[in-house]
């Protein structure tokens, strides 16, 4: 693309970088570190590693026919082949089928093309160094049985089928200029696989902020750490790289690290049931979507209709649709239904009174459920289950009539009223991770401090200063 486009890789990468950062903030996404592979922290520790891994007897030097593109006077990695898929006969790169995503030697692609210039590839002698992976395969194997109810469904799928097709031992270095160099001499001349380079960005970027934060990494990282649970979270085309590749990559370490607890690996998201490209025009971006909605609406849509077991197709009327249904219908009713007669009807005071022992039960309960889901990677029930906290909320709001109480029995009403805050005040913590713009101008209406993921226990008279919609209503 570099080439095509006559710019450097760097630039490539950096322009990308940017965009990735734009789209994160713009959803208001959190984390310690975003770091690119280019940062000099980052190809130093990967020298390291690789140098580990070279002493530990995991990479050997190997002379084997690879593609060359005679037009072009260079060898082809993998990603730089087109062909066909020997299993779908679909359009596939050198090491994976774009239509069937079976993982593929470069060997088994069918009628080789070179992917810059179109010329049929021919094979020819070259040196490189290669990662032992077959080494691995009982640790692999046992790292699948042992995770089969923590990784997805897909996960352990791919993940299987990946070992039971064979492992083969992979090249480490591929001939190109850019990338982190080889700490190895005579191979100046290539560079550092990026499926190695790229999957140890994980270690290099936690170990950065971990000598920030004066962290002893070694520590925070060991197989025994009881306060460390891993995450590892990406779509499902990348599966192998996570199940297989980089945890072979870290036994090979030989440094007691913890390998993946938890996969978290999607399917892909479609538009009106067609698969988004750039070459169809149909390619819409977060970015593009933020035009017409809020962070909060795009995280809550994502998340409620995520693609955790297949791929889910969506459509900016649907889109709508959701946002209508559930955070104007259901949130957005329940909270200004509430706020908007007490403070029309009493100048925004709200009496203390007792809280229903069904109403904390159920508050105390659904906190343990949404954590205990979003811990195990499940964000679609959790997010479920947070809805329907709301709706027993709204269905207590019906059934309690306040607005009748207010005329007839004010103490009723103040019981009714001061049980809607509370699940309100609980509501907003709820609904933090997944669409943290509502929860904190819930809290600013509510005069609370800052979300934290326990009951809140109001305990004295509140007073409302403002109401204002957490939603409006999208035509």
């Amino acid at each position: 693309r570099a080439s095509k486009e006559g710019v450097t890789p760097e630039e490539i990468a950096d322009f990308y970088h940017e965009e990735f950062v734009k789209t994160f903030n713009n959803m208001n996404f959190e984390y310690d570190e975003y770091a690119k592979t280019s940062d000099s922290y980052h190809e130093e520790l990967v020298q390291k590693y690789f140098l580990t891994l070279k002493e530990n007897g995991y990479i050997f030097e190997q002379e084997l026919p690879q593609d060359y593109c005679e037009s072009c006077e260079e060898f082809l990695s993998d990603r730089e082949i087109i062909g066909e898929c020997p299993i779908c006969h679909g359009e596939s790169a050198g090491d994976q089928c774009e239509e069937c995503l079976a993982s593929l030697n470069s060997s088994e692609v069918l009628n080789k093309r070179c992917k810059k210039c179109n010329s049929k590839t021919i094979m020819k002698d070259n040196k490189h160094l290669y990662f032992k992976l077959t080494a691995f395969k009982e640790d692999l194997q046992k790292l699948i049985d042992d995770n089969k109810n923590k990784w997805r469904k897909n996960a352990l799928g791919e993940a299987q089928k990946y070992l039971d097709m064979g492992l083969v031992d992979r090249a480490a270095t591929r001939q190109i200029d850019w990338g982190v160099k080889v700490p190895v001499d005579g191979y100046e001349d290539k560079r550092i696989y990026v499926w190695i380079e790229a999957v140890f960005g994980y270690l290099t970027t936690g170990n950065h902020v971990a000598e920030l934060r004066n962290i002893d990494f070694d520590q925070f990282m060991a197989a025994d750490n009881k306060n460390l649970v891993t995450y590892y979270i990406h779509g499902k085309d990348n599966i192998p790289f996570h199940t297989t590749i980089f945890p072979a990559l870290i036994k090979g370490l030989k440094n007691n690290y913890r390998l993946p607890d938890y996969i978290v690996s999607s399917a892909y998201i479609v538009l009106n049931n067609e698969k988004m490209s750039k070459s169809k025009g149909n390619l819409i971006t977060v970015n593009e979507l933020l035009e017409t909605f809020t962070s909060d609406t795009l995280r809550f849509y994502f998340t409620m209709n995520g693609p955790e077991t297949k791929d889910t197709s969506c459509s900016i009327e649907e889109i709508i649709q959701d946002h209508n249904k559930f955070l104007v219908g259901v949130l957005g009713n329940f909270v200004n239904r509430n706020l908007s007669f007490v403070l029309k009807k009493f100048n925004g005071e709200i009496k203390k009174s007792e809280i229903d022992a069904k109403i904390k039960k159920t508050t105390e309960e659904v906190y343990d459920k949404v954590g205990s889901l979003i811990e195990k990677g499940e964000l679609k029930s959790a997010i479920n289950q947070v809805f329907e906290y709301i709706s027993f909320g709204n269905k207590y709001y019906d059934e309690r009539q306040p607005w009748i109480q207010a005329k007839e029995n004010l103490d009723e009403f103040n019981i009714t009223t001061y049980n809607c805050v509370y699940m309100m005040a609980n509501i907003a913590n709820l609904i933090y991770p997944f669409m943290p713009d509502a929860s904190l101008k819930l809290i600013k209406q509510l005069n609370l401090d800052k979300p934290v993921w326990e009951e809140i226990i109001l305990d004295d008279d509140l007073k409302l200063e403002t109401v204002e919609l957490l939603f409006n209503k999208i035509d």
